[in-house]
């Protein structure tokens, strides 16, 4: 933000962003009960996807940029196994978390594409 470096222009961390949106409306939608549970997790897991990006976008040698991604993306998993916790357990349906799952998708392919 201050810094205005150049990883804030990667089609890939604005998706993570919007990603990370996206969950966090979801998460008013959840039962108080999973307040430090499934609200928290995906909390987590949606900032670590944008923060590992941050990060591995400053680091100079490739295996370490690589290494950031890869955890970037276990967290985009991560956010998945959520999404269907949150599905089969019934407090919301597909319908209702269609447009994260589309930045889920996006995020995991730009993602993937930055791996190779």
């Amino acid at each position: 933000m201050f810094l205005n470096l150049n990883h804030y222009k990667l089609d890939v961390y604005k998706s993570a962003r919007e990603l990370r949106f996206e969950c966090y409306k979801i998460l008013n939608s959840l039962p108080t009960e999973e307040k430090f549970n499934l609200t928290d997790q995906i909390r987590r897991a949606s900032t670590s996807v944008v923060l590992n990006i941050t990060e591995g976008c400053s680091r100079k040698s490739e295996i370490e940029r690589k290494r950031y991604f890869e955890i970037s993306r276990g967290s985009v998993i991560e956010l998945d196994s959520c999404f269907d916790i949150i599905i089969e357990s019934e407090y919301l349906n597909l319908v209702d978390l269609a447009k994260a799952g589309n930045k889920l998708k996006t995020t995991f392919i730009l993602l993937s594409g930055m791996l190779k």
